[in-house]
């Protein structure tokens, strides 16, 4: 077993003891650290999870599990802490996470890949696709901040059903970019470019002789959903104490994202 692996396994014990410290009433910051350490094997084996299965599912649905439940500790987390009106700190999480993904994920992917390869290559529709989706995202984004900034007399309840409108658009045009990536345009996803055909099919054909064999989907799939279920459990710790927490701590409502 790896250092990582024990390590992990170590940290599983704070499971226990945050549910404890959340009923015995000991104090929020107790709480609020040992259900965030609890949080991080669980966030890890929720992504090994999703690999697993991802690679018997092939690219274009392996693609979207990992979309889907690549951020899904985040999302759970955003969600419980929108419900109990915490709603600054969703919106610093969100902000986190895309200046996340755009610089350090994107920048390390660049850089990493720039010191194996002195070039790198990539579908150039796919990547317009993703672009303008991207783009799309940005201006959506910016829209009732803009309005807020520039326009006067616009109320609260206004700019909440553009926020709203906004989002509906946004989830619109995710599930036509689901349709165009999977049904319509799925051979631009396709791992083959013409030339990676031969190595395609070797690793196919690999996969079929043992490789599948050695991934057990069920037993990943049951750890994918225990995993959510007490990232979700540990989640209501974490939101529950975050803002008594983050005051003894002495952090502002932007850290707490």
């Amino acid at each position: 077993m790896s250092t990582k692996n024990i390590i992990f396994l170590g940290l599983l014990a704070f499971i226990p003891i945050s549910i404890a410290g959340h009923f015995l009433h000991w104090s929020p910051l107790v709480v609020f650290l040992t259900a965030a350490a609890a949080i991080l094997p669980l966030a890890a084996w929720m992504g090994t999870a999703t690999e697993e299965i991802a690679v018997v599912l092939g690219p274009s649905l392996g693609g979207l599990l990992n979309a889907t439940f690549g951020n899904a500790t985040e999302l759970i987390i955003a969600l419980v802490a929108l419900n109990a009106g915490l709603v600054d700190v969703v919106k610093a999480s969100l902000t986190g996470s895309i200046i996340g993904n755009l610089l350090l994920v994107m920048g390390l992917s660049m850089f990493l890949g720039g010191l194996r390869y002195k070039e790198q290559e990539f579908q150039p529709v796919v990547a317009r696709v993703n672009a303008s989706s991207m783009n799309l995202a940005v201006i959506a984004l910016l829209l009732p901040t803009a309005m807020n900034y520039t326009s006067s007399g616009i109320g609260e309840g206004l700019l909440q059903k553009l926020s709203v409108a906004v989002a509906i658009v946004l989830i619109g045009v995710y599930g036509l970019t689901l349709l165009f990536s999977m049904k319509t345009h799925a051979y631009l996803y396709d791992a083959g470019v013409a030339e990676e055909d031969d190595n395609k099919e070797l690793a196919e054909a690999n996969l079929a002789e043992g490789d599948e064999e050695n991934i057990n989907v069920k037993l990943w799939v049951v750890v994918l959903l225990l995993c959510t279920v007490f990232v979700a459990i540990e989640s209501e710790l974490l939101v529950g104490s975050l803002e008594e927490a983050t005051d003894k701590l002495g952090l502002t409502s932007l850290l707490r994202g």
